[in-house]
């Protein structure tokens, strides 16, 4: 599939905004981080701008933008629509946590239940993210069970690295660290799965089933139905050179997971915020890098009429 940079953003900044706001909404009614007005605005504001980028940046993919609001009506039938309507209904409780927290310093009683409400939905909007891809059956490389899990624990690893940054700045984090080495190393473990099932694995759709000339013997194309370039082979056939492929997942590996990992245990052992934002950052390059071979690496089973043998 196409790279596009703008849903490349999208996935990357709401994973993270969205993530960041799970964790706060649990973290602060259960005291697992500073109390006072300042961190609050910090982190909910952190969170809600990445979140509201990513979002505002998806629409940027469509012809036209303005009709977007319309996805929302889909939500019986569409995980693009149930994400979008999870979104929305994640800002609610969150703006009741955010006021309460901010403006009268109470982050008990209903206020908390917001939070942890805030926290839920936000849980539910990732995994929404996840399932758009996931439900795509014509595309072998989303249409696995490790495409939602991946979703999930990636942005539980974006918040929680912005989470032990912004935390250091009001006070040492207490377990945040070690939950962030272990979300880093989980998911890190659940991306190298990923990539071994569709490096092992092709869909059970072939060019003999997908002609249906299979039981009269060996199909082959015998030219293909486009003599140019059209919108199918660019938007669903996009190719990525294996030498390319090898070396992108190697800075992925590095920058994703390596890098945040020992940035982290550094910032766990010594106290260092600049340890925490090195981990934050090469994260974010990581993540980028990440999702645009999730798109890049993915083939849809209609190239099967333009010659490929397997998807």
């Amino acid at each position: 599939m196409h790279p596009a940079l703008s849903i490349i953003f999208f996935s990357t900044a709401s994973g993270a905004g969205f993530g960041l706001l799970l964790l706060t909404g649990i973290a602060a009614p259960l005291g697992l981080v500073p109390q006072n007005a300042g961190f609050g605005l910090v982190s909910l504001t952190v969170a809600v701008l990445l979140a509201v980028a990513g979002l505002s940046s998806s629409t940027l993919h469509l012809g036209r933008p303005e009709r977007a609001w319309r996805a929302f009506s889909q939500w019986r039938t569409s995980w693009l629509s149930r994400e979008g309507v999870f979104s929305v209904l994640t800002f609610v409780p969150a703006a009741v946590f955010g006021a309460g927290w901010l403006l009268f310093g109470r982050i008990d009683g209903l206020v908390g239940l917001c939070g942890i409400l805030a926290a839920a939905l936000a849980a539910a909007t990732i995994l929404c993210t996840g399932m758009i891809y996931a439900s795509l059956k014509p595309i072998h490389q989303w249409h696995n069970g490790w495409v939602v899990p991946n979703y999930l624990l990636l942005g539980l690893m974006a918040g929680l690295l912005l989470l032990d940054l912004i935390v250091r700045f009001w006070a040492q984090p207490v377990g945040i660290p070690a939950v962030t080495l272990i979300v880093v190393a989980l998911a890190w473990w659940f991306k190298e799965r990923y990539w071994r099932f569709i490096d092992t694995s092709t869909a059970s759709s072939s060019m003999a089933s997908a002609t249906g000339l299979g039981r009269r013997g060996r199909v082959r194309m015998l030219e293909p139905p486009n003599t140019e370039e059209n919108y199918l082979l660019k938007e669903m056939g996009f190719q990525i050179a294996r030498k390319h492929r090898v070396r992108l997942r190697l800075i992925a590996r590095v920058a994703a997971f390596a890098v945040p990992l020992l940035a982290t245990l550094c910032a766990l052992v010594g106290a260092s915020v600049l340890a925490a934002a090195v981990a934050v950052m090469r994260a974010a390059l990581g993540l980028i890098v990440e999702r645009w071979l999730f798109f890049a690496e993915a083939k849809h089973t209609v190239m099967l009429y333009y010659g490929a043998e397997t998807v």
